[in-house]
């Protein structure tokens, strides 16, 4: 059964504006669904498939010719210079909506899209579902189940076991992707960096402390990170910056797209492992901010999301920007509320009283309303 992606209304808006629509996201997080959802009318290639890449490469004008009214591609990065022959017939024919692409690796795909198609192409990312495309039945289910299932659809939407899902989606497609893009020959060493990535989720980074512990430089720490981010893995949230005389943090925290694959990576395999864990507070802090980015995305916005800390224990976990104004937002896993979990919000709203227009005290408790001048809400009330 198909569920419907608050991403649609932005498609397919940008499909009346823009004649090619790119789509890029993890593997596994709805995109061939999404697009086929939408554009039943046009023929679907799914260029993962060797005789369909086969086919086209050995004669793409004659496939190209065959096409009236554009059609879907799948995995276009695997054959790139289709975009070539694409940027032609849109400069020639400037239809909006004819060509609608999807990728799951972001770095080959824009790289790409960037040389060929930049002002013809409306680039667009899909996350796994929002709390919010998953209904009340799956949204009510314990905070646990939520954080372990994750927000894949193979497990919300298809019902497969979680731990087993994340093992596979891991062997078969981070193993396989991401060993060819960074040409590694010891796969050992690059599963104990990505699994110590796992354990200092929603922590500050700490590049010199990944190198030791892995035994790679830097710079292959570096740049394993930014692979694993071109590929929808992770993310790291950079640090709020404002011309004022505080010592604040510099390096960004990280976060896992997805806290079905973060547990899984950590070693948890069941709720009650879960519940016992040190870093449950750190994946249900993942889990919020995550739903923050979906919710840019799937509107076509980039996020304006960072964090404040500065070196005196001042911090808000998640600072949105929204142009000389943001909000500030503090997530709490307790499930019972103190007025000590206000600290570092009261503080923000003292720092900047004229910007900071709302603060949240997001946490999985009961909606109480608002407590010195910040609203203290379940995380369910947020996000359904």
């Amino acid at each position: 059964m198909y569920l419907n992606r608050n991403i649609e209304k932005t498609v397919l808006a940008s499909a009346g504006r823009f004649p090619v629509i790119a789509i890029t996201g993890p593997r596994q997080s709805g995109k061939t669904s999404l697009v086929k959802h939408l554009f039943p009318e046009k023929p679907y290639f799914n260029l993962e498939m060797p005789d369909i890449q086969e086919s086209i490469e050995h004669d793409p004008r004659a496939f190209f010719n065959k096409l009236q009214n554009g059609a879907v591609i799948d995995e276009v990065q695997r054959l790139p210079i289709l975009i070539r022959y694409i940027q032609g017939i849109v400069d020639e024919n400037k239809k909006p909506g004819q060509f609608i692409l999807t990728g799951s690796n972001q770095f080959m795909l824009i790289n790409k899209i960037n040389e060929s198609l930049a002002g013809r192409v409306a680039l667009l990312k899909l996350l796994p579902f929002e709390l919010s495309e998953l209904g009340r039945e799956r949204i009510d289910i314990s905070t646990d189940k939520l954080i372990l299932k994750g927000f894949y659809p193979a497990v919300q939407e298809g019902g497969f076991p979680a731990y087993e899902t994340y093992q596979f989606y891991y062997e078969t497609y981070l193993e396989r992707d991401l060993r060819s893009l960074l040409n590694i020959k010891d796969l050992s060493t690059f599963k104990k960096f990505i699994r110590l990535c796992a354990g200092r989720t929603s922590n500050v980074l700490n590049l010199s402390s990944l190198s030791n512990d892995t035994g790679i430089s830097i710079q292959t720490v570096k740049s394993w990170l930014s692979i694993l981010e071109a590929s929808f893995i992770l993310f790291l949230l950079p640090p709020w910056f404002d011309n004022i005389k505080k010592r604040l943090i510099k390096s960004p925290k990280i976060y896992f797209y997805d806290t079905g694959l973060a547990s899984y990576l950590l070693g948890i395999e069941n709720t009650n492992q879960l519940s016992r864990d040190p870093l449950r507070g750190n994946l249900f802090e993942n889990m919020i901010v995550v739903e923050y980015y979906k919710k840019r995305y799937n509107a076509g916005k980039d996020p304006r999301n960072f964090f404040y800390r500065d070196n005196h224990g001042n911090e808000v976990d998640l600072v949105i920007q929204k142009g000389h104004f943001f909000d500030g937002v503090e997530i709490k896993s307790s499930q019972t509320f103190h007025t000590s979990f206000l600290k570092g919000l009261d503080f923000f709203g003292k720092l900047y009283p004229e910007r900071c227009e709302n603060k949240y005290l997001i946490y999985d408790g009961e909606d109480i309303g608002e407590i010195r001048k910040s609203k203290v809400l379940n995380f369910r009330t947020v996000f359904s």
